[in-house]
């Protein structure tokens, strides 16, 4: 008899079991410390019984574990600086949606030459994330399968649903089951319905099939996320941050009876993928918060150390070091200083935090 199933499956390789790739890099004190006070915070922020400002900032994606851990090291300083006006969040991202081909992540080829080696992805994931958690720094990513969440996000402060994938009833499902505060984003053409008919989804109750952190398939049942929120990002190059669209957002919020928490992303289509125009971004939603809007809880930024992107060269000894490999990001020096001008914009009660060696006048905020 003539077989009837995989029948376009080349190979089948098995996956360590979460259980296994957890306890190789097992969940430490600090680290645990860190994720728990992370999404507390988070969680009161979106409560309103915080007002500080959410900044999830860092590389578009994250492809060298030294690179991660440099910039980690960096924001553990920044983040400690202004911390009673901003919350910081490093964005680790392993995974990378795409509309047609592209390099999908680290989990899913570390070594960036099409190899595929998921089992090391998984590996140096998890590595990444407990390094950076037990730095003290919190960390976001956005999670696209939905089988990789049992193998990091015990080590989760903040999560997000992507473009491509607010409207999929299994990340909806899943969302209603994390553990921490979701962000789901407007979808690429710019609709921003499916994603607060998604938000309402992720906060109800749901069953779905999954696997357990043994790897076997089991059934789910959830309580649903109470701390789902609206990432704005923009839709076919055309942005929408501006006082209208925000007006527009909460409006919708409010009519689903959702509390409107909103971040704006100021990279992708907000900022027509230019990410020198993060910048302008930011100081608009500045200037919204400056006249009393309360809805926008946060902003998020692509940043790494070192500013623009690259493709990834066929000789990976050409790649230079701490620069994109997807979308182009904000240099080190720019998004600190676009951070501490924020800080200054946001208030500074002690009056500490500037000195002539680290002014930030280039922005043009104004006064």
């Amino acid at each position: 008899m003539k077989n009837t199933y995989n029948i376009n499956i080349l190979d089948i390789s098995k996956l360590p079991t979460p259980s296994e790739i957890k306890s190789e890099y097992p969940l430490t004190s600090k680290a645990a410390d860190t994720v728990l006070a992370g999404r507390e915070q988070i969680e009161k922020i979106l409560a309103r019984r915080d007002d500080r400002h959410l900044i999830i900032v860092g590389p578009c994606s994250v492809h060298n574990v030294d690179d991660a851990l440099t910039y980690a090291e960096r924001l553990r300083c920044l983040a400690d600086q202004v911390r009673n006006r901003i919350l910081l969040i490093m964005r680790v991202y392993f995974e990378k949606p795409r509309t047609s081909l592209g390099w999908k992540g680290l989990i899913y080829d570390p070594g960036l030459d099409n190899s595929a080696n998921i089992t090391l992805g998984l590996r140096l994931a998890r590595k990444i994330m407990l390094e950076i958690a037990s730095m003290g720094v919190l960390t976001a990513t956005e999670l696209l399968d939905p089988v990789i969440p049992q193998y990091i996000t015990d080590l989760l402060c903040w999560a997000a649903i992507g473009a491509r994938t607010a409207e999929s009833q299994t990340h909806r499902q899943m969302a209603s089951g994390l553990s921490m505060p979701i962000g789901i984003k407007n979808s690429t053409d710019g609709n921003v319905n499916i994603a607060i008919d998604a938000i309402k989804t992720a906060a109800s109750p749901h069953a779905f099939i999954g696997i357990t952190e043994e790897g076997q398939v089991a059934v789910f049942h959830t309580r649903g996320n109470g701390f789902a929120h609206l990432v704005l990002r923009g839709g076919q190059n055309r942005p929408n941050y501006g006082t209208e669209h925000i007006a527009f957002a909460r409006e919708l919020m409010r009519k689903g009876g959702h509390v409107p928490n909103i971040i704006v992303d100021c990279g992708h289509d907000n900022s027509r993928k230019q990410a020198e125009r993060q910048t302008e971004v930011m100081r608009e939603i500045m200037q919204q918060i400056l006249a009393g809007n309360r809805d926008i809880v946060g902003t998020m930024l692509e940043s790494n150390l070192v500013g623009g992107r690259q493709d990834i060269p066929e000789d990976l000894r050409d790649l230079r070091a701490g620069v994109s490999i997807t979308d182009p990001c904000l240099g080190w020096e720019e998004t600190e200083a676009l951070i501490r001008r924020v800080y200054e914009v946001l208030g500074d009660p002690h009056g500490t935090c500037f000195s002539e060696s680290n002014s930030t006048a280039w922005i043009p905020w104004p006064d």
